[in-house]
């Protein structure tokens, strides 16, 4: 990036020669060169910054814009989230091509910023199951437990990871959550 002086310099070099034109640190071309200067230079570091801005994982200024855009806040954010998992649900949200296999819900955690485990079930099947496997009638077929091994992302309703599960959650489909210290 350009610096004030930077631009100054350029200034002065790009104005006409002679006794007029004098370059003194007092004179009138050197004073409006720096006052030029420093407009360039801010516009320079605020183009700059645009660049961080136009993506979403990396945005600051312009996150109200991305989440104005795609309907957020909503109640899926929670009560007061902070600018990474605002970040966080922005592009989530932006990525979000749906699905309703475990490999796109573990996904779309992993693009909130949290990772989980997804336990499928089955009707238990003499001849196909085995001693020790869960005795669930056909109804458990339609269920998955979503577990957070660290025990830190499953901490109730107004949790942003259940809502936005929820949310994505195909109508035939019961999911349940549990920590991984505690059961569904």
């Amino acid at each position: 990036m350009f610096s004030t002086d930077d631009f100054r310099k350029a200034f002065l070099q790009l104005m006409p020669q002679g006794p007029a034109w004098s370059r003194a640190p007092d004179s009138l071309v050197n004073l409006l060169a720096q006052a030029w200067a420093a407009t360039f230079a801010r516009n320079s570091a605020r183009a700059e910054n645009l660049l961080t801005d136009a993506f979403p994982a990396t945005t600051l200024e312009l996150l109200p814009e991305w989440e104005a855009s795609l309907g957020l806040p909503d109640p899926c954010s929670g009560p007061d989230p902070d600018i990474d998992q605002r970040r966080a649900q922005v592009v989530a949200r932006l990525s979000d091509s749906g699905g309703s296999a475990v490999s796109y819900f573990k996904d779309f955690a992993a693009a909130l910023g949290y990772e989980i485990a997804v336990e499928e079930y089955a009707p238990f099947r003499c001849g196909i199951s085995q001693s020790g496997d869960a005795l669930c009638n056909d109804e458990w077929a339609y269920c998955w437990v979503v577990t957070a091994p660290d025990g830190s992302a499953i901490t109730g309703n107004a949790d942003p990871l259940i809502c936005e599960l929820e949310a994505r959650n195909p109508a035939h489909l019961v999911l349940r959550f549990r920590t991984a210290a505690h059961p569904a």
